[in-house]
């Protein structure tokens, strides 16, 4: 498959109140393995223009750098997205519909119609990571994190997952066990931290997989690790999003210090 290409939006429904999903085509998809948690960047042109997309080798880096290079009027908005399905040359991807000030991902949602065009790099199979072969798997994330759980649940049968929405209505069909917790006005991330803290989980071995709001995962992870003893390399954690921050902001050095972490864990992470 080409690591690069263009997709078409074929059909757009809400899912939630706050959700959007919206399907994609591309042709060099058929190819593609499905895998769980699988991850692909999605390039939205500047408004009026077209998607440029810089020339691809199969390189990363490389292609990163000619992206960079491509003038800034002209350079796409690139964020990180899950598949939430995959059928034959066709994607699902979900895209939650931030309140307040809308970044370029949700502007571009809110208005997304069939016949749209963005660019993608991935998905790539270089990035795959093994699903967890411990006696338990706990899954813990919010919002943005429910379609890389749902691809994660549909897989194994040893899951126990926390999720927190904004209320009721942003529950969405999950298989196996799934504990919803709704903020219902309370601050992002509390209520899944309170919970995290206070699951009792069945004899035997564990790993987690932590995602969303970088700094709830972050409280998650140190409770994990620091208070119930887990192995670091037991623990895979990815913050989605910062909070008063976008994906373009520099990192925070908590951000390095998570960077640096998941560089070390990636060399001897277990899936059990």
């Amino acid at each position: 498959m080409k690591p690069t290409g263009l997709l078409e939006v074929t059909a757009v429904r809400p899912v939630t109140p706050r959700t959007v999903r919206v399907t994609f085509t591309d042709s060099d998809l058929a190819d593609l393995e499905p895998w769980p948690d699988q991850q692909l960047k999605l390039l939205f042109p500047p408004p009026g223009r077209p998607v440029r997309l810089p020339a691809a080798d199969g390189d990363v880096m490389r292609w990163y750098q000619a992206f960079l290079a491509v003038p800034e009027n002209e350079r796409p908005v690139m964020r990180s997205y899950t598949v939430r399905s995959r059928d034959r040359d066709t994607i699902d991807v979900d895209f939650v519909l931030h309140s307040g000030s809308a970044g370029p991902a949700t502007a571009w949602a809110r208005r997304a119609a069939p016949g749209d065009v963005l660019g993608r790099y991935g998905p790539d199979a270089a990035y795959r990571r093994p699903l967890s072969t411990a006696d338990t798997l706990l899954c813990a994330g919010d919002e943005t994190a429910i379609p890389a759980i749902a691809t994660i649940l549909s897989e194994v049968d040893n899951a126990v997952a926390f999720v927190e929405v904004a209320d009721a209505a942003e529950e969405q069909p999950l298989p196996g066990e799934v504990h919803w917790l709704h903020r219902d006005g309370a601050g992002h991330g509390r209520k899944l931290v309170e919970a995290v803290r206070g699951a009792a989980l069945p004899e035997g071995s564990v790993a987690a997989w932590l995602a969303g709001e970088a700094s709830t995962v972050r409280a998650v992870r140190r409770h994990l690790v620091g208070e119930r003893g887990w192995a670091k390399n037991v623990v895979e954690f990815t913050g989605y999003w910062r909070r008063s921050l976008t994906q373009d902001d520099a990192p925070t050095p908590e951000d390095l210090a998570d960077a640096a972490e998941k560089l070390e864990d990636s060399a001897g992470w277990k899936g059990n």
